[in-house]
């Protein structure tokens, strides 16, 4: 990406489209396009196609989405599904009709089989069955995936997908309904320092998962789209499909994660574990070895990561407000 090239942002309000932002500015780039979801409804086919047209940005980074962890996923699977099936389908098909140079599309590590080998290689992609809390997210992602590798068969599109492992960072959710797990858990702690509500959390606690600093992920993103046009095709052939996993190539129990946040946070007090409840996928850790064959590794560890995090959720007034990644 040159400094001048057209970027558009979808989705720069959310967590991950915010830390495009940052970086992208921090770089230099000069010409960033951004819109609010008032001002352009991504789900919208005929507004986000007048937006390519008027516009024609040279690269588009993907972040717009529908997200929320295992009770939001419960609560409204048909705004999960058509929601993100829209934006991405709308977006994709504009990028080709105006001609953008390369797309990178932020896919989701809850695409993967419940139940595949540990760590997750690329390569196991739809060899099972999905895990049933998250499958009509999940689903919509491996569509936008696979619509992906069709553009790029097709058309010669640059199309690429970045399946990120579980991301947190400034600009989470922290509202307690729909949330995911890591920002959920910092609130929960800070609200027993504050006021001493007792803590209590879905599971056993025995699962486990990775987690990637969204500014890391942000850093990685743009690292793929700055490749060489040689390694880039590379990535866009690649026989499961023109995908990348980007992660930390750590994972914690939810257990232990509860521990580490509990004792950055300061604050004593027994937690209950509601197991009635489930846990979800047992494990869930990618296989980031190709993206570090390519030159890429984190930077943010993973309790630095939670103190940059619980220190961005201090300094603002309505933590718990939902805040959508479209916005």
């Amino acid at each position: 990406m040159e400094p001048t090239s057209k970027i558009y942002i979808a989705g720069h309000m959310g967590m991950m489209g915010s830390a495009f932002l940052r970086q992208l500015q921090a770089r230099g780039q000069t010409h960033i396009l951004t819109r609010t979801r008032r001002e352009l409804d991504l789900t919208n086919q005929a507004a986000v196609q007048g937006f390519f047209e008027n516009e024609k940005p040279d690269y588009v980074f993907v972040a717009a989405a529908k997200v929320g962890g295992i009770m939001a996923n419960a609560t409204y699977p048909a705004d999960f599904i058509y929601q993100n099936l829209a934006i991405q389908t709308n977006i994709l098909h504009a990028a080709y009709l105006s001609g953008v140079k390369r797309v990178l599309f932020l896919g989701s590590v809850c695409i993967y089989p419940k139940h595949c080998p540990q760590p997750i290689k690329e390569d196991y992609l739809l060899t099972g069955a999905l895990e049933p809390t998250n499958e009509p997210y999940a689903i919509a992602k491996i569509a936008g995936l696979k619509m992906c590798e069709a553009y790029n068969r097709q058309f010669g599109t640059q199309y690429l997908c970045a399946m990120p492992t579980n991301l947190y960072g400034s600009g989470d959710n922290f509202d307690l309904e729909t949330s995911h797990v890591l920002p959920a858990l910092i609130r929960k702690f800070h609200e027993l320092k504050v006021s001493g509500t007792p803590v209590t959390l879905w599971g056993t606690g025995q699962a486990s998962r990775e987690f990637l600093h969204v500014d890391d992920c942000a850093n990685a993103c743009l690292f793929l789209m700055d490749l060489d046009p040689e390694r880039f095709q590379t990535l866009l052939e690649y026989h499961a499909g023109p995908l990348v996993n980007v992660g930390s190539g750590e994972d914690i129990s939810i257990r232990g994660l509860a521990e580490m946040i509990k004792e950055l946070i300061g604050v004593s007090g027994q937690i209950n574990w509601d197991s009635t409840k489930p846990d979800g996928t047992p494990k869930r850790k990618l296989d980031i070895t190709r993206l570090h064959a390519l030159g890429w590794q984190p930077n943010i560890s993973l309790s630095n990561g939670i103190k940059m995090t619980y220190d961005w959720y201090l300094r603002h007034d309505t933590p718990g407000q939902l805040m959508e990644a479209h916005s």
